[in-house]
């Protein structure tokens, strides 16, 4: 099984996440930052075209339209349907940097009854 945010992880849920509807509108390149996990701090990146993943990447990427930087728990909690993204937001546990109204525009797709399937699929197959 792959180790949760590690490249192999990425990777899976790049393929787990092929059948995702078309989202108009949903294109953005995202970067995340995640702190305090077993392996230390990690960042990596997702690039979507029309709310699909078309890359997820260790590391930086160049010209993310957003950052989104939350604790190792709260990301596990979170990819684990443990902590809705929006309420860890609202409390705090995510810090945005960048331009909020590409962040805004994924919410409906980070909502959707298919993107919480994505997540309980990637979760059968994830090691914490």
């Amino acid at each position: 099984m792959p180790q949760y945010l590690s490249q192999e992880w990425l990777d899976e849920f790049v393929a787990l996440a092929v059948d995702q509807p078309t989202r108009p509108g949903a294109t953005v390149k995202i970067q995340y930052k995640v702190t305090g996990g077993p392996a230390g701090d990690i960042d990596y990146s997702w690039v979507i075209d029309e709310g699909k993943i078309l890359e997820a990447k260790l590391g930086t990427i160049e010209g993310a339209d957003f950052t989104m930087t939350n604790a190792y728990d709260d990301a596990a909690k979170i990819q684990k349907g443990e902590l809705e993204a929006t309420a860890a937001f609202m409390q705090g546990k995510i810090k945005v940097a960048g331009n909020m109204a590409k962040m805004m525009s994924l919410l409906p797709i980070t909502n959707s009854p298919e993107w919480k399937a994505l997540q309980e699929k990637v979760n059968t197959i994830t090691e914490y």
